[in-house]
């Protein structure tokens, strides 16, 4: 008997996957290639004229302390979101495990958020904390916290941080609720019948079991924090007020579409990927050695 798959054809193994490497060679190496060339250019604001200029455009980012207090910035909000989105998804997913009457239902509702698109998110929340007809900002007013986002640099980047994150949790909770349907019930009523509490159970069995899940979606969110949450900072802040919540790949987009620097935009957006691809590399190799599987 065959163990492994043989094909008649040896031209069908490649046929099947040619749609997908046809896939990312369009959306993914050529803008990336053409990013990292345009990076190298000094364009006018209509690209009819370009001039090669090496690294220049990388030095003047180096000397830019708006471009340095950016990666501060970003480095804050992406490991906010990440933590806020993933810590709440754990939580709902521990109690979704125990619902014996209408789970159906509560995993429903906690899953459609991932269906709003993040400009739709940043939108309802911005409704929500309006200064002047936002609900919220009305019971915060009878607690006696004057809420104005579009003025207070903290509260802006909390609200974004906030929206950020509830449009990514019903995403780690499809994941989280997933891994620990996939432990043995065996094992955690063979820890009740010692004598261990709920918390004791999950901090000592289910929690390590679904380390594999709290890493992969680790990475995940902070590559989502990083590029996903564009349309929602341009619906809440648009980067407001003064800058405060111009994450990296917003600036990328001010400097680009609003500043016409194309040749400094696509210089920002080669360091973006290189961040990213810096950041998956590290945790792959170093952080997942801690995981357990």
């Amino acid at each position: 008997m065959q163990k492994r798959v043989h094909y008649n054809s040896s031209y069908l193994p490649y046929l099947l996957v040619a749609p997908q490497i046809i896939i990312t060679l369009v959306f993914f190496i050529w803008p990336a290639m053409q990013a990292l060339y345009q990076s190298f250019l000094l364009e006018d604001a209509f690209g009819l004229s370009s001039e090669f200029v090496w690294f220049d455009n990388f030095v003047e980012l180096y000397d830019n302390p708006r471009y340095l207090d950016s990666f501060v910035r970003t480095a804050f909000f992406s490991f906010a979101v990440a933590g806020l989105s993933m810590g709440v998804a754990l939580f709902f997913a521990a109690l979704a495990d125990r619902v014996v009457k209408g789970a159906q239902g509560y995993r429903t509702l906690l899953i459609i958020p991932y269906a709003v698109a993040p400009v739709l998110a940043g939108t309802l929340w911005l409704f929500l904390f309006n200064p002047t007809l936002g609900i919220m900002t009305y019971f915060l007013d009878m607690v006696g916290i004057n809420w104005n986002h579009k003025l207070d640099s903290s509260q802006a980047m909390g609200l974004v941080i906030l929206a950020a994150a509830w449009k990514q949790i019903s995403y780690n909770f499809l994941f989280f609720v997933a891994a620990m349907h996939s432990i043995p019930k065996s094992l955690i009523e063979a820890a009740a019948i010692d004598g261990a509490g709920p918390a004791h159970r999950f901090r000592t069995i289910i929690f390590p079991l679904i380390s594999p899940t709290t890493f992969f979606l680790l990475v995940v969110n902070i590559i989502y924090a990083f590029f996903d949450t564009f349309g929602i900072i341009h619906a809440v802040t648009a980067g407001g007020p003064g800058n405060s919540t111009e994450i990296l790949v917003y600036k990328v987009f001010n400097d680009g579409f609003v500043g016409l620097d194309l040749g400094g935009s696509a210089a920002q957006s080669v360091i973006l990927m290189f961040i990213v691809i810096g950041l998956t590399v590290v945790q792959f190799k170093y952080i997942e050695r801690k995981v357990e599987y």
